[in-house]
């Protein structure tokens, strides 16, 4: 292990090895095979990244900059980033497993969100009040929220890092940035674009560990003003109730059993193609993921069929290739989940067309899956499995399709493909998910903001509001009376 790569925590501007000198060991999900090590935070090290975070929010180097210059700041890291995605596109698909074809791609694109907010640093207005008392000169003003705790799981993680970074350091927080302690690599490498790009130190810490030693004392702590979560619904449910120990402002982006409805109308190939973007796109781990395919019974048996050709092309193998589609499951627990699930399903009347099974081969790897569902209450149509699984289920009407879609606690993303606009319009409509693709899957933006309904979160990212949601208004009264205050014991 001596000789594996070495991973330190990024701490008010310094490398640490933390201060328990504890090191965990990361594994490559394509050979099951240890590759890097990594430090882990301690109590005592989240204490010293929030006060350095703190600190720095009262320093003249930081609290006084324009924001124009926090935005030219966030320039210079959307330039290291671009520059640096397929360094860091390599380091992610090592530690998760993810296709390098779309960490690369995606890193390059995740500069767009930080040039985006770079863009609306000087852009935050406030208000001169029409007040009703002639004598006061009444005006808001934003100010930033304070110490930022954001917390990003391993999958997506410099999309997800970015929108909340960005926003947050266009508002003028400070931010504890808690990479995953399954595949941090690429965050604590990020960490070297942080101080690349010129930030004071303080203003950015990365740090990562176990929940205990690390998510625990950083979510409860009570100097923490901000937590913009991204992860499990039972993990959420922690943050929560650490929330109130701090009363700290809490954003949480959740899971989803997303659905995908698709109309007797609708362009079977573009149709296909959306299932697939949505199902084993990234291996099936994304938290929009389109698992619920609510398919008009029309069209169910062609539609099986042209996504069963699609799918005999796909490439499954490594992910550092270009030529693959599918690579390995980031963790073994994923694979032996699904399987499992996908046994109750069967015992509950499902079909499985293809795949099914794990790959006899090194590494988490699981085949692309298709499954036919006899019934609203199979298994897969219910859990939330991180894997290349599609469930399909047919409708007979408008009615039943909506109703079926809704019929969960969750509501992140959903599609709607159909080639009339009066139904795209009324479906849509009526979809509850916090977005909604029609004729299309997986489009992402920093001008779109991002976010659930129900038990798939609250609060959104990127888009023009998410930079609001890190500050606070303040309200400033000016008197121009010419006259003292009259009566002291009346309001005015």
């Amino acid at each position: 292990m001596g000789n594996l790569p070495h991973f330190q925590l990024f701490i008010d501007g310094a490398w640490t090895a933390g201060s328990a000198s504890q090191v965990m060991t990361s594994q490559n999900p394509a050979t099951d095979q240890g590759w890097a090590t990594f430090a882990c935070a301690s109590p005592d090290d989240v204490d010293r990244a929030i006060a350095a975070a703190k600190r720095v929010l009262d320093d003249p180097e930081w609290r006084d900059m324009t924001q124009t210059q926090r935005g030219k700041l966030l320039y210079r890291l959307a330039d290291l980033v671009a520059e640096n995605a397929t360094r860091l596109g390599e380091l992610e698909t090592t530690d998760s497993g993810k296709l390098l074809a779309e960490t690369s791609a995606q890193t390059g694109y995740v500069a767009d969100y930080y040039r985006y907010y770079a863009g609306l640093a000087d852009k935050v207005e406030g208000t001169v009040l029409p007040i009703d008392k002639p004598d006061m000169h009444v005006f808001t003003t934003r100010e930033p929220i304070g110490v930022v705790a954001a917390i990003v799981p391993w999958n997506a993680q410099m999309f997800l890092t970015a929108t909340k970074l960005g926003p947050a350091l266009a508002a003028g927080c400070s931010v504890v940035l808690k990479a995953s302690d399954i595949a941090p690599a690429p965050m604590l490498e990020f960490a070297k674009l942080i101080e690349q790009a010129g930030f004071p130190s303080g203003v950015v810490s990365v740090i990562t560990g176990d929940a205990e030693n690390c998510a625990i004392p950083l979510t409860r702590h009570p100097d923490v003003d901000r937590i913009a979560f991204t992860g499990g619904p039972e993990t959420a449910r922690h943050v929560v109730r650490n929330s109130a120990e701090n009363f700290a402002v809490t954003s949480l982006e959740l899971g989803g059993k997303s659905p995908i409805l698709v109309f007797e109308d609708a362009d079977l190939d573009g149709a296909a193609n959306g299932l697939i973007a949505g199902n084993f796109g990234a291996s099936g781990q994304s938290c929009v993921a389109g698992t619920r395919g609510l398919v008009h019974r029309s069209i169910l048996g062609p539609l099986v069929e042209r996504i069963a050709e699609k799918a005999s092309a796909i490439r499954l193998g490594d992910p550092l290739q270009p030529e693959t589609h599918v690579g390995p499951l980031c963790t073994a627990a994923q694979v032996q989940k699904i399987e499992e699930t996908l046994g109750k399903a069967q015992g509950q009347g499902a079909t499985i067309h293809f795949g099914g099974k794990a790959v006899d081969r090194p590494g988490n790897y699981m085949n692309p899956t298709l499954v036919e569902c006899a019934s609203p209450e199979t298994e897969t149509l219910k859990i939330e499995m991180f894997g290349p699984v599609m469930s399909l289920l047919p409708f007979d009407t408008e009615e039943e399709a909506i109703a079926l879609a809704n019929s969960t606690p969750y509501g992140l993303g959903s599609g709607v493909f159909t080639q009339n606009l009066a139904r795209a319009h009324r479906v849509s409509k009526r979809v509850r998910a916090g977005i909604c693709w029609v004729n299309t899957y997986r489009a992402i933006s920093p001008i779109a903001p991002f976010g659930g309904f129900n038990q798939s979160g609250y609060g959104r990212e990127a888009g023009v509001e998410a930079i609001l949601d890190y500050t606070r208004t303040k309200t400033t009264w000016i008197s121009t009376a010419q006259e003292p205050m009259a009566n002291p014991f009346v309001m005015r």
